[in-house]
């Protein structure tokens, strides 16, 4: 069957896939105001969809800045991640925590056992922090969670500070992880709800910008203080960490309360000022309606509730809510299950590769360099190709690059060390391209929106109990005193890394370009993940032809964008 339609004229039509009836009327049942409110849903939905991105950009500048704002805490965990790892690289530091070796070239080292324990301390931290936040931010919100957790990691980062053993370092990774695991979800959620669906994917993304400037900051810090021999060697870098919370919380302040958790708590009137404060009256595009706006997102809120989706932990594994579910666990999972363990620990696994301690620290700047401009890269490349092209074409990269450095690892010649020096150069501008920042988008537009806090929490705590298995079996991997695999570990991680691009190929769906109350539809009606991109959907009914038996119709991924007067094939499924 062929058709000439335009997006917008399709909406609306027996051929486009809408919410069930029975679901409209429970909604109806429920809120009175329903009726009145699905054309202006329909209106913003048009309206979003229909915008460029410098239309959204100008219509939600203020929107931009404050997610900007919020998710440069990330920085922290970022920074963080990379002082730990690489410090165990530091002459200085092995000697203040660590054991003799009797190994004249390594004569102190923090043992593989401690090594593991440190390096998880942070992330059962941050398991705890996942789980408050996924309650305390439900119940007081965002702004309120994110201040008094940004209070808290400045008093908990005097533990590492003044740390005088191992036991102290240990207690202090464990609580600075409690903020930094709401800082993990809280600003990935905010960014997703502030604004509109154009801008979505980048201001997610933002937040792996952050992860990876914190990774460079921390490796420009301990490159620096490298050839100090004194304590404040070590010190130095734990208190540069309190540059951050103190203009993060002057932001905050004056950042309004997200209007999706203002109309979940039945504030609807307050969730209109804030949406005023995300927006630009002066700069918005002509399409753009606030009341269309807050009506959309309320008829969103109530079609979840219709179709049974509560706020508690438990919904998130019940009926469509499942599969919602397991694809943010897996997706972010597959972040610390496709080989990224080696970026963690670069410096410390090119010094045991062969490179000398000064070259390991410059090999890892240019690391991080190249993961920032990768990250910006995808910003691009998400425009067009979509997250799921990019989370299945990047995981087949890595798994190829994760195989040479094995390879090369073989050979006993001099120039091996930095031949995988490169290859993990390679692998990290794909995977900053590709996985690291695309996930964050993913795990933000997958959920439902009543449920979104606590399955992001969910997935994170999924990714962070990777991390722990990580962080136990690396050490070990990379440590001379331990299994001592150095980069024949690429093996073992390529063999991983393709069970990841089996998953995603088979599981992971596209929500490139769709609203919430679109991907409602999408999941409620079971769409395989391959025919999420070419399934035509409007969630609120309209027009002529809106009755139950709504059709699906698979379309290009060009029909989109082409507008009306374009002709392809469509195809009942």
């Amino acid at each position: 069957m062929a058709t000439n339609a335009s997006a917008d004229e399709a909406i609306g039509t027996s051929n486009t896939l809408q919410a069930p009836q029975a679901h409209i009327r429970k909604m109806s049942e429920v809120n009175a105001d329903i009726p009145d409110l699905l054309s202006e849903a329909k209106d913003a939905t048009n309206a979003e969809k229909s915008m460029s991105i410098w239309q959204a950009f100008k219509t939600y500048p203020k929107a931009v800045i404050f997610s900007i704002i919020l998710s440069t805490a990330i920085v922290m965990e970022g920074y963080d991640v990379v002082l730990l790892a690489n410090l165990y690289a530091f002459p200085s530091f092995n000697k203040k925590y660590g054991s003799p070796t009797g190994d004249l070239t390594n004569p102190y080292q923090v043992p593989a056992p401690w090594q593991a324990g440190l390096s998880n301390g942070a992330n059962v931290g941050e398991i705890l922090g996942l789980f408050v936040n996924g309650i305390v931010s439900e119940r007081y919100g965002y702004r309120k969670t994110m201040i008094v957790s940004l209070v808290a990691v400045i008093g908990f980062i005097f533990i590492p500070f003044l740390a005088q053993n191992l036991i102290d370092l240990q207690i202090g990774e464990i609580l600075c992880g409690i903020p930094w695991g709401v800082f993990q979800t809280l600003t990935t959620a905010y960014a997703s709800e502030v604004c509109p669906t154009q801008l979505r994917a980048y201001l997610t993304t933002y937040v792996n910008l952050c992860w990876v400037m914190g990774q460079l900051i921390g490796s420009g810090v301990l490159r620096s203080l490298v050839q100090r021999s004194d304590q404040w060697s070590y010190r130095i870098p734990f208190a540069i960490q309190w540059m951050w919370p103190v203009p993060i919380i002057i932001g905050v302040l004056f950042a309004p309360e997200s209007p999706w958790w203002l109309v979940r708590r039945n504030r609807v009137e307050d969730a209109k000022k804030a949406l005023r404060s995300l927006t630009s009256s002066k700069n918005a595009d002509s399409s753009f309606n606030i009341d269309d706006t807050i009506a959309m997102i309320v008829t969103t809120n109530e079609l979840e509730k219709s179709l049974e989706s509560g706020v508690g932990y438990l919904d998130c594994f019940k009926g469509i809510d499942l599969r919602r579910t397991e694809i943010v666990c897996v997706t972010w999972s597959i972040q610390n299950l496709c080989g990224s363990a080696f970026m963690g620990y670069s410096t410390y696994f090119y010094e045991q590769a062969g490179l000398p301690i000064v070259d390991a620290f410059d090999m890892s700047m240019a690391q991080y360099a190249i993961g920032f401009i990768g990250t910006v890269g995808s910003w691009f490349l998400m425009s067009r190709t979509g997250r799921r092209t990019l989370y299945v074409h990047g995981l087949a990269v890595l798994t190829l690059l994760l195989l040479l450095i094995g390879l090369v690892s073989i050979s006993n010649s001099k120039n091996a060390a930095w031949g995988i020096g490169s290859l993990l150069l390679i692998y990290t501008f794909t995977y900053d391209i590709t996985v690291g920042p695309v996930c964050y988008s993913l795990v933000a537009e997958i959920p439902s929106t009543r449920l979104k806090t606590k399955s992001i929490v969910l997935a994170r705590n999924v990714y962070n109990v990777m991390g722990i298995v990580n962080g136990v079996i690396v050490p070990y991997m990379l440590n001379p005193t331990a299994w001592n695999w150095k980069g024949k570990a690429g093996f073992f991680w390529a063999g991983m890394c393709f069970l990841c691009f089996l998953w995603t190929y088979f599981r992971l769906p596209e929500p490139k370009g769709r609203t919430y109350g679109e991907m409602d539809v999408l999941f409620e009606r079971g769409i395989s993940a391959r025919k999420f991109a070419r399934t035509d959907v409007s969630p609120w009914p309209g027009g002529e032809g809106s009755g139950e038996e709504s059709g699906i119709r698979r379309v290009t991924s060009d029909e989109k964008t082409k507008g009306a007067g374009s002709e392809e094939m469509v195809e009942k499924v």
